[in-house]
């Protein structure tokens, strides 16, 4: 897997990118974002590995842009700062996922190859569709047919989660970690209020998808 590095700490870059190159990835490392604008072309990437500090551009802005540009490849943000609202602002900005450094290599290329098997497919095709129910991932609209929904950030987030797994369910845990960045429960019924506000968005549109609960498992689009 081809793999783009933006880490301004060189100790840190040549530990990771060693670490990626004897599991088999290829990996090219660039000390800023806007070294790797100027490189991104020619690399090419499969995933981007993102420092969040870096000098100059921040990752996070970094991030902005390229989703801005339509850029689907998936990304993961690599930061100190490890608090819920850090990972918040992480997955808010287009990262795919959030690791707190220090990086444990292990976890590092299981969570490359998690956000590989997740956002391949939506990366190519930048629409998913479930039904008569699509999410167009480049301009982040989601529609019934020609109906537009209005979704907030989260909610369209969160129907993408659950539209990726689709006809498997999501567990809580999973929509905790993916939509809020957090990875524990915070014993608050966050997810029930936005899967209420997600069904009704969603409504009873004509060949539209029935966002069902399984109990004790989490939540799941069936066909209507």
């Amino acid at each position: 897997m081809r793999i783009l590095l933006v880490e301004d700490d060189q100790e840190v870059a040549d530990g990771l990118s060693e670490r990626l190159l004897v599991s088999g990835h290829g990996v090219q490392s660039v000390p800023s974002a806007e070294a790797a604008l100027d490189c991104i072309d020619a690399v090419a990437p499969e995933v981007l590995i993102v420092d969040r500090m870096l000098p100059g551009m921040d990752g996070l802005n970094f991030i902005r842009l390229l989703r801005d540009r339509g850029f689907g490849v998936p990304v993961l943000v690599t930061s100190a700062l490890g608090q819920p609202d850090d990972r918040i602002d992480g997955l808010n900005a287009g990262a795919d996922d959030y690791l707190v450094k220090p990086i444990h290599s292990g976890e590092l290329l299981a969570r490359i190859e998690a956000v590989s098997r997740r956002t391949t497919a939506g990366a190519v095709q930048a629409k998913l569709t479930a039904g008569a129910l699509s999410l167009d991932l480049i301009t982040r609209e989601a529609s019934i047919g020609e109906q537009r929904i209005d979704l907030t950030p989260r909610e369209f987030r969160l129907l993408e989660c659950l539209m990726r797994s689709a006809p498997q369910p999501v567990t809580r845990r999973m929509l905790l970690e993916q939509v809020w960045g957090y990875n524990f429960d915070p014993q608050t019924n966050v997810i029930d209020v936005h899967i209420s506000r997600l069904r009704h968005a969603i409504g009873d549109g004509e060949g539209a998808p029935v966002l069902t609960t399984v109990r004790g498992v989490g939540y799941v689009l069936k066909p209507n």
